[in-house]
């Protein structure tokens, strides 16, 4: 008898080995048809997805997967992407499958082939997909001995599928899924029939390097999405529509910000407004290191390599750092401030009553990323974080980590997103430290989250090299999610680079460092900040509050006026003096963006007023300079955006 545990407890028992499908069908036809693969837990053993066909053949809890799942999602577009490899071989069989894996909100597969995809033909590749589909062809999986997949496909010609599967340990079974006359490596679950792919649509072609090496061949990646019901589709396509409007990129350019060229890449080049915008963002949070117990710090830019080989960085993350050499010296410029703020704190003999002591930088950082990952503001080679760490004991970190969570939600609310999801990731394969030590800090970080209420998930092995970290990740306006704050917890190099106080019983200890960043890269969080906003950023931070425009040549001298009054009262405004109409002066600063545009005439000028017009069309009318004043100070000193109908 084989017994199978359902997720709400229930038992079932079938007199021998059985199918997950079976399993499926035996619970309802309609759970048997909707079945998609099923999530198997024997005792002693971690869960494990696989096929509605694997065969159970001891007890075991077992949880059937449908479209409704997370999992079974994914299922769907990894399945989707063998489908579009089936239909390109289909269509263009020269053409070499290499590696097709599931990506946020889709999937993408790369190919070799003699000449570059069109439009046209993803066009056709998406209709032969259809037509494979509606075929409703068996996904079955096969097991190969490896040196037998190897022959097998260098026999028809898939160099590239051979030389993965060669890597693979001759004593691993491999796994290969085939559907009709299409065959491919894979470690599964699929859906088990092709019939199951109903909603997806291919997306665009990029460049992809086979393994990532920039001296192999260029293949072509084809991106693709795939979705449980059309609705999500077309809500996920509506999404990317409205992404596209708000490209920092984009409006970067529309709106003079920021540029990027050739000679810096990874870099960027800021504008005066897109300076103006940057230095919000920097004195707020300069503030929030003063409120709160920080003490300001500045560390140097590069360091000599013996520092960056005792921290562990020089092994562990030499591929993303920049060199320089001196004097028969090597440097490493820095990707991270951590080891300098340890120099910092050692430069004096502290005691245990002074901890915890806090160190903040707005630290500028080079990392060596790939070309081929750079993306506008969001990944770049070149950038300064609001970087900071705690020296404390190990009694003080759960409390501390605690603090800078409430910190960090306020910090996040200030700026417009109020939406927060919490991860905790543990210890990765690569690191230093004793596992003891990962068991305390790892513990210590659920702890905090558990203090302040906050629902978490944990991300096993996504922790950083010296210790595990909680990440958190903010939801924009449209959706999207987007990880920035951490803290981590470190015991390690603190110890590796000699940092101690002087513990109640005299004794030199070593502290707990903890690294810590609330918007982490200020690039890439104004670049979050300005597609939140669609570049409409609230007053408080806009780069300029107001614009003041005159109707006629004979109120150009009260619109300067004005804009004087309102400048010396601290508020970033212009005056508009241009002989052109008003209505054309009023179109080209609402595409600025501007919060309130302020139009002046004779009647102005003679009641002491202005005609206010709020951003997005929203009619203020004439009111005293004062009440304006009132209106705009309060927006910026409460950082709610006040002077906007709707965002553009």
């Amino acid at each position: 008898m084989v017994q199978i545990t359902l997720p709400d407890g229930s038992q079932r028992e079938f007199p021998g080995p059985v199918s997950v499908s079976d399993v499926a069908h035996s619970i309802g036809t309609g759970l048997g048809r909707a079945a998609l693969a099923g999530r198997v837990t024997v005792a002693g053993a971690e869960p494990r997805l696989v096929d509605t066909s694997h065969v159970i053949e001891q007890d075991s809890h077992l949880a059937i997967i449908t479209a409704k799942d997370a999992d079974g999602v994914d299922v769907i577009r990894h399945s989707t992407a063998h489908l579009l490899a089936y239909a390109v071989k289909s269509l263009f069989p020269e053409a070499q499958v290499t590696i097709g894996p599931v990506i946020d909100n889709g999937f993408y597969y790369d190919f070799s082939y003699k000449r570059p995809f069109t439009p046209e033909d993803l066009e056709a590749i998406e209709k032969k997909m259809a037509e494979l589909a509606r075929k409703d062809e068996p996904v079955t999986r096969e097991e190969w001995l490896r040196d037998d997949a190897v022959a097998y496909f260098n026999s028809i010609g898939e160099t590239y599928k051979a030389e993965i599967i060669a890597s693979i340990p001759s004593n691993e079974p491999i796994s290969l899924y085939r559907e009709g006359d299409f065959i491919d490596l894979c470690r599964g679950p699929h859906v088990p029939s092709t019939g199951k792919l109903k909603v997806f649509k291919l997306m665009k072609v990029a460049g992809a390097y086979w393994r990532g090496d920039s001296n192999n061949e260029m293949l072509q990646r084809i991106y693709g999405t795939a979705w449980a019901s059309k609705e999500e589709q077309s809500a996920y396509l509506t999404m990317l529509e409205e992404a596209e409007k708000r490209d920092h990129r984009k409006l970067g350019r529309e709106l003079d910000l920021f540029h990027f060229q050739d000679e810096a890449p990874g870099l960027i080049f800021w504008h005066p407004k897109g300076w103006v915008l940057w230095q919000q963002v920097e004195q707020y949070m300069r503030a929030v290191y003063r409120d709160n117990g920080y003490q300001e710090v500045k560390a140097p830019q590069i360091l000599d390599l013996s520092l960056w080989k005792k921290t562990g960085h020089w092994d562990n993350y030499a591929e993303n750092m920049f060199t320089t050499e001196s004097e028969s010296r090597t440097y490493g410029l820095k990707p991270m401030n951590c080891p300098g703020h340890v120099q910092i704190f050692n430069a004096g003999l502290h005691s245990y009553r002074e901890l915890p002591i806090r160190y903040g930088e707005f630290g500028q950082c080079h990392r060596n990323e790939p070309s081929g990952s750079l993306h506008g503001m969001m990944r770049v080679r070149g950038f300064t974080q609001d970087d900071g760490h705690i020296f404390c004991t190990e009694d003080q970190l759960q409390e501390e980590c605690a603090a800078f969570t409430a910190l960090l939600q306020k910090v996040y609310a200030d700026f417009g997103f109020n939406e927060i999801l919490y991860k905790v990731a543990t210890r990765p394969d690569k690191r230093i430290g004793a596992d003891e030590v990962w068991d305390k800090a790892e513990q210590a970080l659920m702890d905090s989250l558990d203090h302040t209420g906050c629902q978490y998930e944990v991300s096993p092995g996504e922790g950083a090299f010296y210790g595990p970290k909680i990440e958190y990740t903010l939801k924009d306006a449209i959706g999207r999610h987007w990880q920035c704050g951490t803290i981590q917890v470190d015991f390690s190099m603190p110890e590796r680079l000699g940092a101690e106080y002087v513990d109640a019983a005299d004794q030199r200890k070593t502290p707990v460092m903890l690294h810590r960043a609330i918007l982490g890269s200020f690039e890439r969080f104004i670049g979050m900040l300005i597609e939140n906003h669609a570049g409409a950023m609230p007053a408080w931070l806009a780069p300029e509050h107001a614009v003041v425009c005159c109707i006629s040549e004979s109120s150009a001298a009260y619109a300067n006026e004005v804009a004087l009054s309102l400048k010396k009262q601290g508020f970033r405004v212009s005056a508009d003096l241009r002989g052109e109409k008003i209505t054309r002066k009023i179109r080209e600063h609402s595409m600025q963006k501007i919060p309130y545009i302020l139009v002046v005439g004779e009647k102005e000028r003679e009641t002491g007023q202005v005609a206010v017009r709020g951003r997005g069309g929203l009619e203020l009318g004439a009111m005293p300079l004062n009440d304006f004043i009132a209106r705009l100070q309060k927006e910026i000193d409460t950082r709610q955006d006040g002077g906007a109908a709707a965002q553009s």
